[in-house]
């Protein structure tokens, strides 16, 4: 489902980056595959020396369909950034990236809080967030955070994942598993 960032995935991932619904809400935009190519490999470079962390989303097959990104890491905490490639939306690959990402953030590299800046206006990316159990819609409770994000306009809602709401969602995902396994088995 994940894996490390790669030079030899990165034709696939900027054709799939380019699409018009897409490229709007991709966080390090790249104009043309040789920029992206240079960016992939910055982005190495930078989970090397501990500044981010990010991970090539992969369909059943193992083939690319997108990337999720924890950017600006500062004391166990950072901004996570995801996207999808246009043929990819809607068949549940979101989630499962973010679940297996915040396991490996969460309970692998020490992270304690993930936030998510969400532009109003992107409807799909508000709407994915909202649905998941352990996100807290933050723009109250991190009102110095909101205002360094929109530093000039109000163009971002924030929302928060700490890692004591993920535990408690993975622990009950795991008792409920084991509570119907019955019905598995029949």
């Amino acid at each position: 489902m994940l894996k490390k960032r790669e030079l030899q995935d990165a034709e696939i991932l900027f054709d799939l980056m380019i699409h018009p619904e897409v490229f709007p809400f991709v966080r390090e935009k790249a104009a043309s595959y040789y920029e992206f190519l240079l960016s992939t490999k910055q982005t190495i470079q930078l989970e090397e020396q501990g500044e981010l962390i990010s991970r090539t989303i992969l369909d059943e097959w193992g083939i690319p369909v997108g990337t999720i990104s924890l950017f600006d890491i500062q004391d166990n905490a950072g901004f996570l950034g995801t996207w999808l490639g246009k043929p990819y939306h809607g068949k549940g690959y979101n989630q499962l990236a973010k679940d297996a990402f915040f396991k490996e953030l969460f309970f692998e590299c020490g992270m304690e809080t993930v936030f998510m800046k969400i532009r109003k206006t992107n409807i799909r990316s508000r709407k994915a967030a909202e649905k998941l159990p352990y996100v807290v819609f933050a723009n109250e409770i991190r009102k110095n955070l909101l205002e360094q994000i929109n530093v000039n306009e109000a163009i971002y809602d924030l929302y928060e994942i700490p890692k004591d709401l993920y535990t408690l969602h993975v622990l009950r995902n795991n008792e409920y598993e084991e509570n119907h396994s019955h019905v598995l088995e029949a």
